[in-house]
């Protein structure tokens, strides 16, 4: 049988997936664990959060991936005078027939840069709830589909709070995964400040990829096994941080089908077709720990949010 003429070159998951990491390495110095996890959540189709001080690389790390897949790019600097239709796109008026005419907006990328995403107004934030969940938007009534893939690679500085609007737990909610890159070693550093001209290396990237080898490649992770006793056991964390006295909101429904779809991504690019508990419990910190809300009293003992989880991973039975 003849492969059709629009479908996706046929490649291993896990050399592709290796590919793009050892792309985005070459900018982003050290740093595999994040580059991994972040290369992860767009094969599994989500988005990602990248919460950091200023300066560590997290547009670097956006613009590393866009350049290692072939795929549209599109970039919005948030601001508090932003407005929805600068996002989505608007209508106007098109004189020669009389009509109004739809311009899209930088959402139609299959990859999406937000930089610093708490800075635009909370009207402006909701714009981006239904693309985000159901890769669609509407606008004057009428809804356009988002291209495939599609991802939105979000940056925020959490030191920062003037002139910002704290991302709401809706819009938390949509993101697969909240990343943070942290500060590079001292040989890492010195390693980046002995290259001649950083810039030059991520503008000499090529792409090791395409939007249809990534859409592919999700496809073939949903074939990964999920043993029941794996499902059940993150259907366990999810019920007890629901009841947990620390907790004021608990894990979702959609974080713990994020969660089980990510990890089967992760075995994919490991080389298995299975799900270990495993990487559920290594994933979950990252999946976790924006969507569930501490409880005022814990709060105000000194609890957080990574303390819970770690709790919650620690004590519920592994199965084996």
């Amino acid at each position: 049988m003849s492969t059709p003429p629009n479908a996706p070159t046929p490649v291993a998951l896990t050399d592709v997936f290796e590919a793009i990491c050892a792309n985005v390495g070459r900018v982003v110095r050290g740093k595999d664990e994040v580059i991994r996890l972040t290369v992860a959540a767009m094969v599994a189709g989500g988005h990602v959060l990248i919460e950091d001080v200023p300066g560590v690389g997290k547009t670097s790390l956006a613009k590393a991936l866009a350049r290692s897949v072939r795929a549209s790019f599109g970039r919005v600097q948030f601001t508090p005078d932003l407005l929805p239709s600068d996002v989505l796109g608007a209508s106007v008026w098109n004189a020669g027939d009389a009509t109004f005419e739809f311009r899209p907006g930088p959402v139609f990328s299959q990859l999406l840069l937000i930089d610093e995403v708490n800075r635009a107004s909370p009207k402006t934030q909701s714009a981006l709830l239904e693309a985000m969940a159901e890769e669609q938007v509407t606008v004057d009534g009428t809804t356009y589909r988002l291209p495939h893939p599609f991802m939105v690679l979000a940056t925020q500085n959490p030191l920062e709070h003037q002139g910002t609007f704290p991302l709401p737990e809706s819009q938390l909610d949509r993101f697969l995964m909240r990343l943070s890159i942290g500060y590079p070693t001292r040989n890492e550093e010195l390693e980046l400040l002995r290259e001649e001209n950083h810039d030059a290396v991520l503008a000499g990237l090529t792409p090791v990829a395409d939007g249809g080898q990534i859409a592919e490649m999700g496809r073939r992770a949903t074939t990964v096994h999920v043993a029941p006793a794996v499902a059940e056991y993150v259907v366990t964390l999810a019920e007890r941080s629901r009841t947990a006295p620390e907790l004021h909101l608990g894990i979702s429904p959609r974080a713990s089908l994020g969660l089980l779809r990510v990890a089967r991504v992760w075995a994919a690019a490991s080389g298995r077709d299975y799900v270990m508990p495993d990487d559920v419990k290594h994933l979950a910190r990252h999946v976790l720990n924006h969507r569930i809300i501490v409880a005022p009293e814990a709060r105000h003992r000194g609890i957080t949010a990574d303390d819970v989880l770690t709790d919650l991973l620690r004590t519920t039975p592994v199965p084996v």
